[in-house]
């Protein structure tokens, strides 16, 4: 991890996305979770910020399973619901 990725803060997730908790876990990364908290996946930031990346959890949640990039992050959210 760079000292430039220590000193960036987390941020809000850009939307609000109905029946979702989307909160900051990292600089540029946010986790998904159901309203029950269940968490679903997390969403990456890419490219300078103009593309996004949404992974799954599977079950157990120790891997992952990629479900697109997006140029917005409404799109990249609403693949979770």
């Amino acid at each position: 991890m760079s000292a430039t990725t220590l000193t960036r803060p987390r941020e809000p997730f850009p939307v609000a996305i109905r029946g979702l908790t989307i909160s900051p876990a990292a600089p540029g990364l946010w986790r998904v979770a159901r309203a029950d908290g269940i968490v679903l996946g997390h969403i990456e930031r890419i490219d300078a910020g103009e593309r996004y990346r949404s992974r799954r959890l599977l079950a157990g949640g120790v891997r992952s399973m990629p479900l697109g990039e997006f140029w917005s992050p409404r799109d990249a959210a609403d693949v979770f619901r």
